[in-house]
């Protein structure tokens, strides 16, 4: 038996009417939404009805955490164990969906069930990550029935806190680290950069959200009797962000800039152009900082959002000076950016420059998303040896980047468990993820069936396996 025919036992089971569509079908109607508190028994429900039984019949051990974080989703972790002489590879996914937003899918689409259109699949949470690890559960199902084992020693995490931030996972990790330990990683999330090529990603940028809230006095005063006596907090605030960063996108203030660009990164990023899929948003070309590519733009620097700007009453303007205004404010940052300084960092800007009235404070709970910058450097063995493996399935050179523009909780596998990451992503930049009409590309799903299931057999092949030093010797 060989690669080949392991790949082709796992198109067979993505080609099949009755195979990968149905077991892809029955994961999305579980409304796994962890931002909504009511759907917790959903989340257990997915781990218990839909994965347990998924990975025990591949010879997996498997056991549920529940999350140390109140109100977090638990975690499952299966594990195989073939030989201790063997490396062992860590795997993770998230079941866990952002808000159905039901009512607002084109043609009325229900979230909740799969439907196909053409090359485009609908349903939430079929992009972001149900498909993508389901695509990773059918690959090892191919391999073992082909191989008859895999040939390493396998862990996989399904999580279902992700689109929540991943609350309470890393302290779970940290409590259990002997149970998630491994040698290295490997999963699929997020897109490609260009939806007509396979990568590697090497990590992901950071995310940080917080507030800018202004506060002037109790209640809003008629604008003729006040309009040219008051202060208005809407303009105060505005001027406030101007200082911070300018018309153009460019970040102004030194403390929430990255240091400059690795020069490993900057030559993976060099044939790198990142496009906008057909019916994405055209590119503003003078957008962010000047001198950077798009790429270098997405991939190794920060951007600031002003996600949000309320003063007043939007729905319903009044004729009054408001009183307050307030900026849902978020950074997305690179590897050697200090996040944790933000607050203390970006109030002192503020009161240096005449606006000390404003506080910047963490945002709430509820809106809160907060992931550390990763990454595994270009050169790691691990990331020279998946690029292999890619293209020992395509025949054609690997593109990888330095990180997705992204966030996710890579911070766990290189601050707790300390081992090398890659990602290959199996969605692209338009799949509407995080949005009404969220979908994946069967055609692109078909490839990555083929890529991941090369992966997993040259883990286990002794003419190209992966082997660290401890597992050599």
């Amino acid at each position: 038996m060989s690669r080949r025919d392991a790949i082709d036992a796992a198109l067979a089971h993505f080609d099949d009417p009755e195979g990968f569509f149905e077991d892809l079908k029955a994961r999305v109607a579980v409304k796994t939404e962890s931002q909504n508190p009511d759907r917790l028994p959903d989340c257990y429900e997915y781990l218990e009805e839909h994965m347990r039984p998924a990975l025990e019949g591949m010879g997996y051990d498997c056991r549920i955490y529940d999350n140390p974080h109140d109100g977090g989703g638990p975690v499952l972790l299966a594990h195989r164990h073939e030989g201790d002489d063997l490396p062992t590879l860590l795997g993770y996914g998230h079941g866990d969906t952002v808000l159905g937003q039901e009512g607002q899918w084109k043609d009325n689409l229900d979230p909740w069930r799969l439907t196909r259109m053409g090359d485009k699949v609908f349903g939430r949470g079929t992009a972001d990550n149900k498909a993508q690890h389901s695509t990773h559960l059918a690959a090892l199902r191919a391999v073992l029935d082909t191989r008859g084992v895999l040939g390493f020693n396998h862990k996989f995490i399904i999580e279902t806190g992700e689109e929540n931030g991943s609350k309470g996972l890393k302290d779970l990790v940290a409590a259990h680290r002997d149970d998630f330990l491994a040698d290295c990683y490997f999963a699929s999330d997020g897109p490609r950069f260009n939806q007509m090529l396979p990568n590697l990603t090497l990590g992901n940028r950071g995310v940080f959200n917080f507030d800018l809230v202004l506060e002037l006095r109790d209640g809003g005063h008629h604008s003729g009797n006040w309009g040219g006596l008051l202060a208005n907090p809407g303009i105060v605030l505005m001027h406030a962000l101007n200082t911070i960063v300018d018309a153009n996108g460019r970040i102004l203030v030194d403390a929430l800039l990255p240091p400059p660009i690795d020069d490993a990164v900057q030559r993976l990023l060099a044939d790198v152009e990142r496009k906008s899929p057909p019916g994405g948003p055209e590119i503003d070309p003078d957008w962010g900082e000047p001198g950077l590519t798009a790429a270098e733009q997405v991939y190794a620097w920060n951007s600031f959002e002003v996600l949000a700007y309320r003063t007043g009453n939007p729905d319903n303007p009044v004729n009054a000076v408001p009183p307050r205004a307030m900026a849902n404010c978020q950074l997305r940052f690179v590897v050697g950016t200090d996040w944790q300084n933000i607050i203390p960092n970006l109030q002192k800007h503020l009161d240096e420059n005449g606006f000390g009235m404003i506080r910047v404070q963490p945002a709430p709970e509820e809106n809160a998303t907060t992931f550390a910058a990763a990454r595994t450097h270009p050169d790691h063995p691990w990331a020279q040896w998946m690029r292999g493996a890619v293209q020992r399935t395509t025949g054609q050179p690997c593109r990888m980047v330095p990180n997705s523009g992204g966030s996710i909780c890579n911070d766990v596998f290189q601050d707790v468990l300390g081992i090398p990451f890659v990602w290959m992503p199996l969605s692209y930049t338009g799949c509407s993820q995080h949005a009404p009409n969220e979908h994946i590309l069967w055609s692109l799903t078909r490839q990555g069936m083929e890529l991941v299931t090369g992966v997993y057999w040259d883990m286990g092949d002794p003419e190209t396996a992966y082997r660290t030093k401890e597992s050599a010797a």
